[in-house]
Order: structure tokens, then C-alpha cells, then sequence
């Protein structure tokens, strides 16, 4: 397969989708919900203004979601505020009524009983269910596809999960954890949407407002002109562009481009068609963004990306390599950032961007300028500690 960097933009028309779940009274609502856990401490918004100042913009702002929870990624924030809207609706309350401290009380232990989640993952979201379950005092079961890292794994076991790497590429893998779920009775709980599977994804979706909150807060309101987002399925970027979009309202919101890896870039092939369905990547997706690398879009995520995302790109993975250099090797006193590969892949992408001639016209397509004020997210750290030395010290990527 060509690794080249592509890029398509959507036009909006008609009616768009709703973001009312992802307004700020919601994300204050998630937030209120994270705070109430004893791990809970707001992540740092790194202000890159020497790198800012190099690339020729105004502005470049990286959330560091490494410092999570202790867990070195962002999806903690999902897992925790899913399992207690599932545990809320089980009480028959709202979320709003339950904090940690009263899900973890006795009483509401003994209301429940015992229950077991189970997931597919990649690494981050499996490990953000095993620690809302271990808090909660519940039960994890996880699923891993082939070729994920040992380290990963070794993690999510850490938390007392039941954990295992399965043979199977991650679409395959997200399958079979949703038969064990039925075959055993256990709550099925997994970060993609599909027809008739969409309220649990979609707490989780709404899990993750809490980190473009804080940030939004971070930067005292200020308008931005550019948000960058990765996308595995689209559930976190597709949550992320309903915060942004239902904040500062579709007229005045930030241009919002989608970043992919080639080799699982189901969210920009399905841009690029643009036909109305959802274009799925099959087979071995062997990218270094292990965390991106989903072959079938949420289709809630995606009814969000297709009305208020801007662009969609495609790229190689030495773009996120680069990423992952530029944000461990910051210049003068900018602060550094541990970014691993999926989380280091829009930073490199901004990099290569404003940095090589060749891509010009897609810079002037994407309407940067030097007066651009540009928002990021690192969505973990170095969540493989192996992999990550070998990118950024030797410049080597993972054999697969």
C-alpha cells in the first residue's frame, strides 16, 4: 500500500445532526461525575508557544492526557462515566445522583451484586474499563486483537482484569466479546456504535467531554481557529466536534480536521465517498497508532463527524513518529509531552503541514495562516514504553 498523506473536505448542508448530548451543560454534568473520583486531577494544556512561533502560527495548545487517572490515556473517562450511567440506569436514577462515593458504598453494593463487563480493545479502552471495574469493585473480562503489545496486556491484568489476546484483527475481536457478553450474561461494554447497539457507546462518547471541557475552560473561552482530533471509529473525535461545535455554535466554531492512519482509515474513506454508507477497512490494519487502528466507523460518531467535521486526512505512520519527536524534543522552555503513537499523530500532521512546501495547497485549503490558534489533543502517553523508545530514539518502527 502508497503511505501518502490524502485529505477530503465535507460540505454541510441541510439539516445537521444533533449535538444536544455533547452541549456544555453536559459535559459540566460528565465532569461533575469524574471530579467525585479521589484519582480525579485536572490534565495539563500544554501551550507549545516556541514550536507555535517556528511553524509560523499564532497558537498551538496540546491537551496531555498522559496524567489521566494514573492510566497514561484519556479512555478512563469513557470506561468510568459508561459503567455508571449502565449502574445508574440499573437503580433507576440519574447520573447525577451517584458519585464514587455512593457507587462504592455497601448499600449500593449490595443493591447490585456482583457484574462483570467485558470489552474489546486496543490497549487504552480495555484498561479504562478494568480500573472503573477494580474502583467499582467489579468484575473486567477484555479481549485484545493479535499483535497487541504485551506491555498493554500485562496493564490491564495489573487492574485484576481477566485479560487475553485473541487471534483475531480488532473488528473480529470487538464480535466475539459481544458473544461471550451474551453467552454469559455479561454487560457488553464497547467504545463503537452500530444499528441497535448505541446507548453504551454513546455514554461513553459522552464520557470523553470531559477532557475538551477542561480544556475549553483551560483557555478561558478563547476562540480558536483549529482543532485537530484523531479517529479510530470516531467516538472520541466524533464527541469532541459535538462539544466544539455545540459550544460555540457551527457558525462560529473552530475548523475541525480528522486525522487516520492509512492502514485504518475507515472514517476518510467513508468522507471521500461520501455515498451515504459507511466504508469499512478489512483485514490486517498493522499501523504503529495501534489505538486507531478500527476498521468500522461508530455510526454514531460518524452522524456527528459528517455535519460538523471539516476535513478528514488520511496519513502515513512516520507522520505520527514525527509527532511523537516534535512533542518529546520541545523547543526552549515549551513543556514536553510523552505522546505516544496514536496520540502524537495530529501534532506531527500540524508539523508536516505548515513545515513542507508540497503541501501548500492543502494548508491553504485547511485556511491556515499565521494567525491560526490551534488545539490538539494527546490522547495517551507512552502506553508501550518498548515501541515508543525505539520510534523516538532509533527512529525504528514495530515489527508486525
Amino acid at each position: 500500500m502508497q503511505e501518502t498523506i490524502k485529505a477530503v473536505h465535507l460540505d454541510h448542508q441541510g439539516t445537521l445532526s444533533d449535538t444536544s448530548s455533547f452541549s456544555l451543560a453536559a459535559a459540566q454534568k460528565v465532569q461533575a461525575f469524574h471530579q467525585s473520583f479521589p484519582d480525579y486531577q485536572e490534565t495539563p494544556l500544554a501551550d507549545l508557544k516556541n514550536l507555535a512561533a517556528c511553524l509560523g502560527v499564532k497558537r498551538i495548545h496540546v491537551k496531555d492526557e498522559s496524567y489521566r487517572f494514573g492510566l497514561n490515556a484519556f479512555k478512563g473517562l469513557g470506561g468510568s462515566f459508561c459503567i455508571a450511567s449502565y449502574i445508574a440506569k440499573k437503580l433507576g436514577v440519574d447520573i447525577s445522583e451517584l458519585s464514587y462515593e455512593k457507587i462504592t458504598s455497601p448499600a449500593i453494593k449490595e443493591k447490585l451484586g456482583p457484574l462483570t463487563f467485558v470489552t474489546a480493545t486496543d490497549g487504552n479502552h480495555g484498561r479504562g474499563i478494568a480500573w472503573t471495574a477494580n474502583r467499582l469493585g467489579q468484575k473486567a473480562v477484555i479481549y485484545m486483537p493479535k499483535g497487541s503489545a504485551e506491555e498493554r496486556l500485562h496493564n490491564i491484568r495489573k487492574l485484576g482484569a481477566e485479560a487475553s489476546i485473541t487471534d483475531l484483527n480488532y473488528d473480529d475481536t470487538v464480535r466475539f466479546a459481544a458473544k461471550q457478553a451474551e453467552a454469559n450474561g455479561w454487560v457488553f461494554v464497547q467504545d463503537t456504535a452500530w444499528d441497535g447497539y448505541t446507548e453504551i457507546p454513546g455514554w461513553i462518547m459522552q464520557g470523553y467531554m470531559t477532557m475538551a471541557y477542561e480544556a475549553y475552560q483551560q483557555l478561558q473561552h478563547e476562540p480558536l481557529t483549529h482543532i485537530f482530533l484523531q479517529a479510530g471509529v470516531g467516538a472520541m473525535s466524533g464527541a469532541l466536534t459535538g462539544f466544539f461545535s455545540s459550544v460555540y455554535g457551527d457558525d462560529k466554531r473552530p475548523i475541525i480536521t480528522i486525522v487516520e492512519p492509512n492502514k485504518a482509515d475507515c472514517i476518510y474513506r467513508t468522507a471521500a465517498a461520501n455515498d451515504g454508507t459507511l466504508h469499512v477497512v478489512k483485514g490486517d490494519m498493522d499501523s504503529i497508532m495501534a489505538g486507531l487502528c478500527c476498521g468500522e466507523p461508530c455510526t454514531i460518531g460518524w452522524d456527528i463527524l459528517k455535519d460538523h467535521a471539516d476535513h478528514f486526512v488520511s496519513v502515513p505512520d512516520w507522520v505520527a513518529a514525527k509527532g511523537m519527536r516534535v512533542l518529546g524534543n520541545p523547543m526552549g522552555d515549551d513543556p514536553r509531552v510523552i505522546s505516544g503513537e496514536s496520540g502524537a499523530v495530529t501534532t506531527g500532521f500540524v508539523a508536516e503541514l505548515l513545515q513542507n512546501p508540497s503541501l501548500r495547497e492543502l494548508r491553504e485549503q485547511l485556511q491556515i495562516t499565521e494567525q491560526s490558534d490551534i488545539l490538539c489533543f494527546s490522547t495517551e502517553g507512552d502506553t508501550d514504553k518498548e515501541n515508543y523508545r525505539r520510534i523516538v530514539w532509533d527512529g525504528l518502527f514495530p515489527s508486525f
